[in-house]
């Protein structure tokens, strides 16, 4: 089967497309005809992870030069697709076709920055402890290095149809730590994952890899999640998507007779804290830098700075005046999907019905698909109170929080639960509070920006995408950068083994 030919979608599953027996479930494109697609079943979940076992001895040992080659031609696969895949995903998603064209280079760019970041050997964090044959008591010879975990499954996210899916940053990551993968499609946009999954599987031939070095599997259900991080081939999971749903399949992973690592990131409001001299001086500029980054995307970043703090009186008075004139500017944007339009009229209508929060800015967002901005505010003494305003509502929509003092503004830091990102506005006489701040925030989020705006994160070494719970399921680790790729790799010690049994090792 081509992807993107035909009615019916397919799973990819040991080198072969298959149209799968499962409950047939259909796409639901922002404009265009729908295509059918089938949820993975227990059975084909089975055939994938056995499929995937079997790939890894071959796979694990392969050279680092072998894996980067591999990467490299999924990039050059994906890019000779460039036209089709664009077309497709800005279909389905609703997403204009500069951010798609955006998204795709991200996508490639990450999978070539893997395939250079393994060519060294720094990542292998190999370490020798010679023999000490004299010392009382003797030292055995020691040899550390990082290996492969096994096959591990991906769940694609919703919000990023490339770089966060099938092809994404955790399938990057773990292909060049030498893990055979299985994504599960997201049900917002099966064509797209099938179009690249046709990209991975032709650079998989090409190079002449197992075919169960990578397989996709399409669903719409939750059994087939269950079905996959509950199988006991799989070794470890990568997953970007809801708190709900993502502590329930951590859960499962850790309900196994032999546990397995879960690396989810889940959800974050990102706060940004606009202390009083750089409110005074430059709130304006602030107000409109901000509006932007919460309105991107329709505010389905999971970076989305979706609270504001503010010292209360003409601070924020004026930076609420500028925030609402910004927003009645942004149109009416078409979201990922019914179900997340949903969520996120449901979310909004939560907090506008409780007594203590006042709207700002609401557009009318009953169209479908097509979704206005929104501008909550309320006092943080009532903001302390109430737990849940400090939920995700994931769409372009933001809650200012107005504080009367420094040390009220670091109660409330204080009371958030995990972050992805935390951000400070400030001027250089506001130092002394950033620096009361600092340790809460650092304690709280895994990125802390200053004078910026958190969407937008660089595919780099030093990069942090990830946070204490419920931001991530792992503080330890990131899903974005290079850093990412220790999530697949565990540290194996070698005492007093020949040389020559070290052959297989990566070289």
């Amino acid at each position: 089967m081509q992807a993107g030919i035909g009615e019916f979608g397919g799973h990819l599953i040991d080198g072969c497309w298959e149209c799968g027996a499962g409950e047939v479930f259909a796409s639901e494109p922002a404009t265009g005809a729908p295509r059918r697609f089938a949820s993975a079943t227990a059975a084909e979940v089975e055939a994938a992870a056995r499929a995937a076992e079997d790939a890894f001895g071959a796979y694990s040992v392969t050279t680092a030069q072998q894996r980067a080659r591999f990467l490299d031609r999924i990039a050059a696969e994906m890019q000779a697709r460039e036209g089709d895949i664009i077309a497709i995903a800005s279909t389905e998603t609703g997403l204009p076709e500069a951010r798609m064209n955006a998204e795709l280079a991200r996508t490639t760019g990450q999978l070539r920055l893997f395939s250079q970041h393994i060519l060294p050997r720094g990542w292998l964090d190999m370490r020798h402890d010679p023999a000490l044959p004299t010392r009382t008591p003797p030292r055995p010879d020691l040899r550390l290095i990082q290996r492969p975990v096994g096959p591990v499954a991906v769940f694609s996210a919703s919000n990023f149809p490339l770089a966060f899916s099938v092809a994404g940053g955790d399938t990057a990551s773990a292909l060049a730590a030498g893990c055979p993968v299985i994504v599960k499609a997201h049900q917002a946009h099966p064509a797209t994952s099938e179009i690249v999954a046709q990209a991975i599987d032709a650079a998989r031939r090409a190079e002449g890899l197992p075919a169960g070095v990578f397989a996709m599997l399409q669903s719409a259900t939750r059994a087939t999640g269950t079905a996959l991080v509950t199988h006991p081939l799989i070794t470890a999971v990568g997953f970007t998507g809801s708190t709900v749903g993502g502590r329930a399949l951590f859960d499962l992973c850790a309900a196994r007779p032999v546990p397995i690592p879960f690396y989810g990131e889940l959800g974050s409001v990102n706060p940004l804290f606009v202390l009083r001299g750089a409110g005074l001086r430059r709130g304006r500029d602030i107000a409109r830098g901000w509006v932007a980054s919460l309105t991107q995307g329709a505010g389905q970043f999971c970076t989305k700075p979706g609270l504001a703090i503010l010292p209360e009186g003409e601070i924020a008075e004026r930076f609420l005046s500028d925030a609402a004139e910004a927003l009645a500017q942004v149109p009416l944007q078409c979201m990922l999907s019914e179900t997340i339009a949903q969520g996120f009229r449901t979310s909004v209508d939560r907090l506008r019905q409780k007594a203590d929060v006042q709207a700002v800015h609401c557009t009318d967002t009953i169209h479908g698909r097509d979704m206005g901005p929104i501008l909550l505010r309320v006092k943080a003494r009532d903001f302390l109170e109430d737990a849940e305003m400090s939920e995700e509502a994931f769409g372009p929509g933001g809650l200012a929080i107005t504080v009367a003092t420094p040390d009220e503004a670091a109660a409330l830091a204080s009371s958030l639960p995990g972050q992805l990102t935390a951000t400070i506005h400030g001027d250089p006489e506001d130092h002394p509070e950033a620096r009361n701040l600092m340790p809460i925030l650092e304690r709280k989020a895994g990125r802390l920006i200053w004078n910026g705006f958190p969407t937008g994160v660089e595919v780099a070494d030093a990069m942090v995408h990830g946070g204490p719970y419920p931001a991530s399921t792992n503080f330890g680790a990131t899903s974005v950068g290079t850093l990412s790729i220790r999530r697949w790799l565990r540290p194996v010690c070698y005492q007093d083994m020949p040389v020559e049994m070290l052959a297989s090792m990566p070289r």
